[in-house]
């Protein structure tokens, strides 16, 4: 055997060792790489898997629909509609189609051809929003457009938008959503978290460049409407409310918007609720009002910007629960209620209305410096009198008061279910008030509260004593149609004893039948309540009034309260008992017939009555004549005939007892016609002669009942010409009611 060298056993060793580190480099390489791809599989599974879905899948939201919001009767106030949102991804599309397809969709959205080019020609993007919310009509043309050319990298995204099937009806209570179907006033705000529902999602494959993959993979979730919401409100006492509350506004020219809410006093269901002016929330952003529109886009730049959005804010306001004023004369029901409740006054009572009352120096007078002499207490209420409250809120005394007014809930919000009510509202507190303080406060001055918190303690006064806590939503209801959360009605505290309470109505009822209130009489039911007209004391125009009016009916057994505040009118008066208390009137009388409420009429209302006009046609005069007179009517024979051809009014109309029917015996004889004559101002007397010297016959409306009413409106132009027998109707209102005794600033 050959004996190796040193030097051959030196490079046998060499490469021994060269074999052992390169396959220690091996093995601790392919270690690192088990290690990595282990890490990368298994540690960092969750985040790789996600990033890999992410390059090959294309994740679309489906929006869900939001719930509906539907009247005390199920009448759909606010509804989600299918539309569409159309997008582009301009990485997808070919260089070829950009031009062609931007000119083609440009026409089919109606937008400006070079924005669109501009989008589509970002070749990197991968999202370029085109128009959202298209109708399927539009949609569909897209699609079609898509089809035709092979146009890649075109999104036709299922979407949904908010419909208000009634446009500008209850918009103050419902508001409205923005572009993502978010709640931002109104009960879509309040409420905004149980409308919305849950989106659901489009997963669809697309290959390493991004492309969509020719194949049907895809995976839909579907979304899942939200809650829905049924109201107390009901649609049709809405109606009743808006339409009278907005020929106020009109009429009088109320610059500063007027306010209107009808509850149901036992419970604080809200029954209907409006500011007017209000917006259409199918465009919330419109600026309603033509003349304020037109003013603001009469502006540029910055000062333009700052103009519409204080109008839009304005007029997306809900005032009857946002909005603190001055309730005038409307708060001596407060003060009486306290007072009678304290036992520190009784209805017998009197006090001393003279020249002025002095307090502390300072020298308080009624409206139009009246001197009442002496009354009780009834009296002071219908001649609303400042002196005379004066003197009960010093009987009161400030300490009480202030219990009063924080009991009957004015020193807080309600707590509605409604956005933006304020936290609190301005009043003294017992250490800050004073005298002067005192005085002013105990007749509706000096203190700031909300509509929504005055017809709430006033329900309070007459519905037995007891405060309820004013809600607008009844249910909510799951897409499944079950109940998800119900409102009871809630007694937040007893303020005022049943007694002290059936004394108010009492009062309240004087008010309308022989005091300020006569404006808000209504035939049939007893209607009792408090008119107000405050000075706006911290307006830069001393003219500046509030004029409203709170009635409640029927007064014996109490169901609703009406309350009409008309923030700045311009007009002949600014008196709340002439302004406000018909509008009172009517949506009373309209709601009660709506809950077919049985009319009690007086004796002297049982003459004023109407009656269905009976069928004479065909049947002899006489006999005609006394089927007439034994249901009320008064007859007129024209022509030489023996029997009835053709009678005006026609048969099943409703009129007035005493009106006339004339009944026309030849064949071919033409109706007779008259000039409908003027009665603006005439008295009740003077209107009847002088319409049935016409030939015409009157249904009176309005304050009838007093003695002092005259004309203030006809349905018929003077004038105009008119078949003889017509019904002229004409409103009535009393312009010698006392006034409101706050409109004035002491001395």
């Amino acid at each position: 055997m050959q004996k190796q060298t040193p030097q051959a056993a030196q490079d046998r060793g060499m490469k021994l060792r060269t074999r052992l580190a390169a396959g220690f480099f091996v093995a601790v390489c392919f270690s690192t790489l088990v290690g990595r791809l282990w890490y990368l599989q298994i540690h960092e599974y969750d985040f790789y898997a996600q990033r890999a879905a992410g390059q090959q899948l294309r994740d679309s939201v489906v929006p869900a629909p939001r719930g509906d919001i539907l009247d005390a009767n199920g009448t759909p106030l606010a509804v989600s509609a299918s539309c569409w949102t159309i997008r582009a991804v301009p990485r997808e599309m070919a260089d070829e189609d950009v031009s062609e397809a931007a000119a083609a969709l440009a026409q089919i959205l109606e937008l400006d051809e070079a924005d669109v080019l501009e989008k589509l020609s970002q070749r990197k993007s991968n999202d370029a929003l085109l128009k959202r919310r298209v109708n399927q009509e539009t949609a569909d043309a897209v699609r079609a457009a898509c089809l035709e050319n092979d146009w890649q990298g075109i999104l036709i995204l299922q979407d949904t938008k908010r419909w208000y099937p009634e446009g500008d009806f209850a918009a103050s209570l419902l508001g409205f959503t923005n572009v993502d179907n978010q709640g931002v006033a109104g009960l879509e705000l309040e409420y905004n978290s149980l409308l919305t529902g849950q989106d659901g999602r489009v997963l669809s494959a697309k290959n390493a460049w991004g492309y969509d993959m020719p194949t049907d993979y895809d995976t839909y979730v579907e979304p899942v409407q939200g809650n829905s919401l049924k109201l107390t409100v009901d649609a049709n006492i809405q109606h009743y409310l808006e339409n009278y509350l907005s020929a106020a506004v009109k009429e009088y020219s109320v610059s500063a918007r007027g306010v209107g809410i009808v509850m149901e006093v036992d419970t604080g269901r809200i029954l209907a609720i409006s500011t007017k002016p209000d917006y259409d929330p199918n465009e919330p952003r419109v600026i309603q009002d033509e003349a304020l529109r037109a003013q603001v886009d009469s502006l540029t730049g910055e000062e333009r910007a700052q103009a519409l959005t204080l109008a839009q804010q304005t007029q997306w306001r809900n005032k009857a629960v946002s909005d603190l004023y001055e309730p005038g004369s409307v708060f001596k029901l407060i003060t009486a209620a306290a007072a009678l409740d304290a036992g520190v006054v009784t209805t017998g009572d009197s006090f001393f209305c003279g020249e002025s009352y002095g307090v502390s120096g300072v020298h308080f007078h009624c409206a139009n410096r009246n001197q009442h002499g002496p009354q009780n207490l009834a009296q002071a209420l219908q001649n609303s009198c400042n002196q005379s409250f004066i003197q009960i809120g010093q009987r009161l005394g400030k300490d009480a008061f202030c219990d009063y007014f924080a009991a009957f809930g004015l020193r807080e919000a309600t707590g509605i279910d409604l956005p933006a009510e304020p936290a609190k509202s301005e009043f003294y507190t017992a250490d800050r008030m004073g005298p002067v303080e005192l005085a002013s406060c105990a007749f509706g001055q000096s203190s700031k509260i909300t509509p929504i918190q005055v017809i709430t303690a006033v329900s309070a006064i007459v519905n037995g004593g007891k405060l309820m806590q004013p809600y607008v939503v009844e249910q909510v209801v799951s897409p499944q149609g079950d109940v998800v959360q119900q409102t009871e009605p809630t007694v937040k505290r007893q303020v005022i004893s049943e007694e002290a309470s059936a004394t108010m109505r009492q009062l309240m009822q004087s008010v309308v039948q022989e005091g300020g209130g006569k404006n808000a009489y209504v035939a049939g039911y007893a209607v009792g309540g408090k008119s107000g007209t405050s000075q706006k004391l911290d307006s830069e125009d001393e003219k500046a009034r509030v004029a409203s009016f709170i009635g409640v009916a029927p007064i014996e057994d109490p169901r609703i309260a009406v309350l009409i505040v008309l923030d700045e009118p311009h007009t002949y008066t600014s008196s709340g008992g002439t302004l406000a208390g018909p509008v009172v009137a009517r949506v009373i009388e309209d709601t009660l017939e709506y809950y077919d409420t049985p009319r009690r009429y007086t004796p002297a209302e049982k003459e004023r009555m109407e009656a269905s006009i009976p069928d004479t046609a065909g049947k002899n005069t006489e006999h005609a004549v006394a089927q007439l007179q034994e249901n009320g009517f008064a007859a007129k024979v024209l022509g030489g005939g023996d029997s009835v051809v053709e009678q005006y009014p026609a048969a099943g109309q409703t009129m007035p007892r005493g009106s006339t029917v004339l009944l026309y015996t030849e064949e071919g004889m033409e109706l007779l016609a008259t000039q409908v004559p003027a009665t603006d101002g005439q008295s009740l007397t003077q209107v009847q002669a002088n319409l049935q010297g016409a030939g015409l016959n009157l249904v009176a409306v309005g304050a009838v009942q007093s003695e002092d009413a005259v004309a203030v409106s006809q349905n018929l132009k003077p004038g105009e010409s008119a078949a003889m027998g017509t019904a002229v109707t004409v409103e009535f209102r009393d312009p010698t009611a006392p006034p409101d005794g706050d409109d004035v600033k002491p001395e």
